[in-house]
């Protein structure tokens, strides 16, 4: 269980505090819109309303005992920029700051951010990739080149075992479990079946899956 400063509650923000909610993480929520945070306080431990920019505010929330430092806001570069340098220069031990941009994120980084996450072009990479090709059910980026990825058993793979496949010395990827009926089994093993009902999630260069699995 982690101790979590959320400010901004607008969209993501809002989604943020109900996902860590549901993980069991103490969150302390941060908006200047008073409905805002109303509507917030069943998810979270605590919520109050505030000027993030305001350095006497912040220093009021005690920042060094957050273990994680959330900067959700969406709507205002120069809100977004000055929390998160406060943040820092307040001992802030993780800071991680929402981007609009190439050039928010040079500048988010600059000024104390320690991670940005880019809500949009992610949604939108994954959106792309999700539904470009019937075959393929979900996908996680873990870098620019890698990710994993849930697809169809192709046809002359069904049958066979993961060993029989054995596509890490083939294909250079990796098969991490198989799904059936929305049930997740993570207990590969050489003798695992693939049959056409399962789905699969294959780890790899995304080069490698995407010339794989023709996507």
């Amino acid at each position: 269980m982690k101790s979590i400063l959320l400010v901004g509650l607008g969209r993501f923000g809002r989604h943020i505090a109900e996902k860590l909610f549901d993980l069991n993480h103490q969150v302390m929520a941060v908006d200047q819109k008073e409905e805002r945070v109303d509507s917030i306080l069943p998810f979270v431990t605590n919520a109050q309303i505030g000027d993030s920019t305001n350095p006497d505010f912040l220093v009021s929330l005690g920042i060094r005992n957050f273990d994680l430092c959330i900067v959700a806001i969406g709507d205002n570069f120069q809100s977004s920029l000055e929390t998160t340098s406060l943040l820092k220069e307040l001992g802030a031990k993780e800071v991680v700051s929402r981007a609009a941009s190439d050039v928010h994120a040079k500048f988010l980084l600059k000024n104390g951010a320690d991670d940005i996450v880019y809500p949009e072009r992610q949604l939108a990479t994954w959106t792309a990739i999700r539904y470009s090709a019937e075959h393929i059910f979900d996908y996680i980026e873990l870098d620019h080149e890698h990710a994993i990825f849930e697809v169809q058993v192709p046809t002359d793979w069904a049958g066979k075992t993961v060993g029989e496949l054995d596509v890490r010395k083939r294909y250079n990827i990796n098969i991490m479990a198989v799904k059936e009926d929305g049930i997740l089994d993570l207990a590969i093993s050489p003798e695992t079946s693939i049959t056409e009902k399962k789905t699969m999630l294959v780890l790899g260069t995304i080069k490698q899956i995407q010339k794989v699995f023709h996507i």
